[in-house]
């Protein structure tokens, strides 16, 4: 999609649609809905819609006008943003979604997105206008054979500003989106389609393709790397595993901090011997979005280009029941020497991620991150609205709750207490693979904050929400490609 800024006035802007936010300034229960734009053409072609209590305000309600008088757009597409008070940057993502999702299905090829006049500046505007143009742009069908081919060529942001702020803004968003399209189209695709060996090469071709060094290592190399626990989980599979490193080592970075981000990448996940119920395991190809964020994240860190050197790692396979694979009772030793009891096949997340996270921390970094479709016990924590956010260090949970603001990403952060690991003790070996029913979320987090050790470190559990359930109107159902925003603004904040 092709984005462009224009600083003329919205009314003179050659476009198939020209969209318009409607906001609300009534106080309490009273509805005063107005244009948030001061463009006199525009507020009138849409005086009459509003002046007869068609058009509210109300959050994502859509009106679109043919022929509107005073406009060189073919259209006006009213779009409700709710409450002026409560209007936020997050909000006007999910609008722009809506915009591209709505009008590619009745046949727009290009449309012009007037930035709205509300609480926070212009160039926060346009980001969020074409972050949540390309999230829209987004459909999962690819593999229909009747599949037509609907999307916008052109998006026009008209806004008012100046000027190389402005487009430098639009430069930014058009990565970060397009970054978490990319996310997005490698959670999508089935895992016949996505062994560890495709990812690597998916992430391999992405290095090259922005200048990132990127090695791909097998099963000599983790055996080599005594990273029993990952090789536990691929030991069941016939399809080799892939432990990808991607390095972003910019000239005149400091030597430190280094930032090392850590992905689940289970291509699929049948739970093993502990094997999953049928019902919706075929879901279970995005159990590597953890990986596929951070392969995301690596590619627009490299074209946003901030000065702070970051390690990404994917520790990528499959979880696969067979004569080969690892069995509940077994013993692994991780990579950091520490024994594990496997209880439950099922929870081979976190012993990928345990040697993950100490690789990490033998490569040099100094701050860590992992993200990972981890527990179903965060789900019934929190539902599909909120990832679960876990850390041992309130400072650099603190930096990034301020990336999360930036992002508009919804997250909440639980508890990782002592307790919590109290229950992975195992009586035979140092630790368990499971804690038990209660409190699963934070049990797997304690686990995983022993292989962090004294390395200040974040872990997002994305189970949750890495997958839209459902069709909304600014985000088609499938991937999401959760987190991607929050750790660009993360390292970018170093």
């Amino acid at each position: 999609m092709k984005t462009e800024l224009s600083l003329s006035a919205p009314s003179a802007v050659e476009t198939e649609c020209l969209v318009a936010v409607v906001l609300d300034r009534g106080e309490k229960d009273k509805t005063e809905p107005y244009v948030a734009a001061s463009d006199k053409a525009v507020q009138a072609a849409a005086a009459e819609v509003i002046a007869s209590g068609e058009v509210i305000g109300k959050t994502l309600e859509s009106t679109l006008l043919h022929k509107p008088a005073g406009l060189k757009g073919g259209r006006l597409l009213l779009l409700g943003g709710g409450k002026a008070k409560k209007f936020t940057a997050a909000n006007l993502r999910k609008l722009a979604g809506a915009a591209v999702r709505g009008l590619k299905a009745k046949g727009v090829k290009n449309f012009a997105f007037v930035a709205p006049e509300a609480e926070f500046s212009a160039e926060e505007a346009v980001k969020a206008i074409v972050e949540g143009a390309f999230l829209g742009s987004f459909d999962s069908d690819t593999y229909k054979s009747d599949r037509k081919e609907q999307k916008i060529e052109a998006l026009t942001l008209v806004a008012k500003g100046e000027q190389n702020a402005l487009q430098k803004s639009i430069a930014e968003a058009r990565i970060i989106g397009e970054s978490q399209n990319f996310t997005r189209d490698l959670v999508n695709e089935p895992s016949n389609h996505m062994t560890p060996t495709i990812l690597a090469e998916r992430a391999k071709k992405m290095c090259q393709e922005v200048g990132l060094h990127c090695e791909v290592y097998g099963a000599d190399k983790i055996k080599e790397l005594k990273m029993g626990a990952f090789w536990g989980v691929a030991q069941g599979s016939d399809e080799p595993p892939a432990l990808i490193v991607m390095k972003y080592e910019p000239a005149g970075a400091p030597e430190k901090p280094v930032l090392g981000l850590v992905g689940k990448g289970i291509t699929f996940d049948t739970g093993g011997i502990s094997i999953k119920p049928s019902d919706g395991m075929e879901k279970m190809k995005y159990d590597m979005a953890g990986g596929a964020t951070m392969i995301g994240v690596m590619r627009a860190i490299a074209l946003l280009k901030p000065k702070v050197k970051v390690i990404g790692i994917v520790c990528a396979s499959e979880n696969m029941p067979s004569g080969k694979a690892q069995k509940p009772g077994d013993i692994q030793t991780a990579m950091s020497g520490k024994t594990i009891e496997i209880i439950n096949t099922d929870a081979e997340g976190r012993l990928v991620l345990a040697d993950g996270l100490c690789y990490a921390r033998q490569l040099g970094c100094t701050h860590l991150v992992d993200a990972a479709t981890l527990t179903g016990a965060v789900v019934v924590a929190l539902g599909y609205a909120n990832v679960g956010v876990f850390a041992n260090d309130d400072p650099l949970y603190e930096r990034f709750s301020q990336a999360l603001a930036k992002s508009g990403e919804k997250m909440w952060r639980l508890p990782v207490d002592d307790e919590y690991l109290d229950m992975t003790r195992s009586s035979i070996a140092d630790l368990m693979n499971t804690g038990g029913r209660w409190g699963g979320a934070s049990t797997a987090a304690a686990f995983l904050r022993e292989f962090a050790e004294d390395t200040p470190w974040i872990h997002l559990d994305i189970a949750g929400t890495a997958w839209m359930e459902e069709q909304k109107p600014w985000i088609a159902k499938g991937p999401s490609g959760i987190a991607v925003r929050s750790l660009i603004e993360f390292v970018r904040g170093f």
